[in-house]
């Protein structure tokens, strides 16, 4: 009975502690990351050329190398859009979690050529003092399940490097 507890209490270390075991990231390369989420909208169709929503969403980071920088991350973000007349704009800002508790804040936007523009603001822990390039690939939308939601994903790649 003495080794079967053992083994219970060898299996929760592992499993309740992986950031413990797992290798320092490095301070400086490479991401490549899909990000999708969910979320609820307040819509104003003024016409068929002007409209606007504010929205909150949250969702979650997979990278697509293995145990990439901002894997299994969860995020939330509020934001607005608007269509007005023929001009489109965005604004949205975003707070990033990963399993060690530090925090990422970001901010999209709309550049001038049309393409979704990412800037980090701000970070604690590991991220205070990142600096970051990003390309944008927006995956959707997809069907919406629910009048009033939203559901999308999008593909990020770009450069990293730590303080």
């Amino acid at each position: 009975m003495k080794k079967a507890s053992s083994y219970v209490l060898a299996i929760m270390i592992f499993t309740s502690a992986p950031s413990a075991f797992a290798a320092p990231l490095p301070k400086e390369g490479s991401y490549d990351y899909t990000a999708c989420w969910s979320g609820i909208s307040n819509t104003i169709t003024f016409s068929k050329t002007h409209s606007a929503q504010s929205y909150e969403m949250t969702g979650e980071i997979r990278s697509n190398i293995p145990g990439g920088i901002f894997d299994k991350q969860s995020f939330r973000c509020v934001g607005m859009t608007a269509s007005l007349g023929g001009k489109n704009t965005l604004n949205n800002v975003c707070e990033a979690i990963d399993a060690d508790g530090d925090k990422r804040l970001t901010t999209f936007s709309v550049g001038s050529d049309g393409k979704i523009i990412r800037e980090p603001v701000v970070g604690t822990g590991k991220y205070e003092g990142m600096v970051a390039t990003a390309t944008v690939e927006p995956l959707g939308p997809f069907p919406t399940i629910k009048d009033g939601t939203f559901q999308d994903c999008n593909h990020q790649t770009g450069t990293y490097k730590l303080k």
